[in-house]
C-alpha cells in the first residue's frame, strides 16, 4: 500500500522559512517523479515544485522560483520542500504526490494527507 506522510507545516511570519517533509512507503522510491502541490480555498490544486525521476531535474512554479527547493533523500525515502522568504500568498495546504508509474507523464496518482502552511504579515 502506497503511503505518503507529510510533516513540517506550521505558522510563520512573512520572510520566514519552513521545511516540509514527505515520508514515502509502499512504492519503489528511487527513480520516481515526485512533486509538491498547494491548495487554497476556492482554488484548484497547483503544482509548486517537481523533481524528475533522475532525482536532479527540478521544475518550479513561477511563484516558487528562487525561494523553494525540492530535494529527496533516497536513503530515508523522504521528499523535502525547503521554503524560504515565505509570503502571505504561500499560505495553503501542501500535498506530496508521486506518479502512477515512474515517469512524470504517467500522472500523479498517490497523495498524502497534506500539511498546513500559514504565513502571516
Amino acid at each position: 500500500q502506497v503511503q505518503l506522510v507529510e510533516s513540517g507545516g506550521g505558522s510563520v511570519l512573512a520572510g520566514g522559512s519552513l521545511r516540509l517533509s514527505c515520508a514515502v512507503s509502499g512504492v519503489t522510491y528511487d527513480y520516481r517523479c515526485m512533486a509538491w502541490f498547494r491548495q487554497t480555498p476556492g482554488k484548484e490544486r497547483e503544482e509548486v515544485a517537481r523533481l524528475d525521476r533522475d532525482g536532479k531535474t527540478t521544475t518550479y512554479a513561477d511563484s516558487a522560483k528562487g525561494r523553494f527547493t525540492i530535494a529527496k533523500d533516497n536513503a530515508k525515502k523522504t521528499l523535502y520542500l525547503q521554503m524560504d522568504n515565505l509570503k502571505v500568498e504561500d499560505t495553503g495546504m501542501y500535498y506530496c504526490s508521486t506518479v502512477r508509474g515512474t515517469f512524470c507523464d504517467t500522472g500523479f496518482a498517490y497523495w498524502g494527507q497534506g500539511t498546513q502552511v500559514t504565513v502571516s504579515s
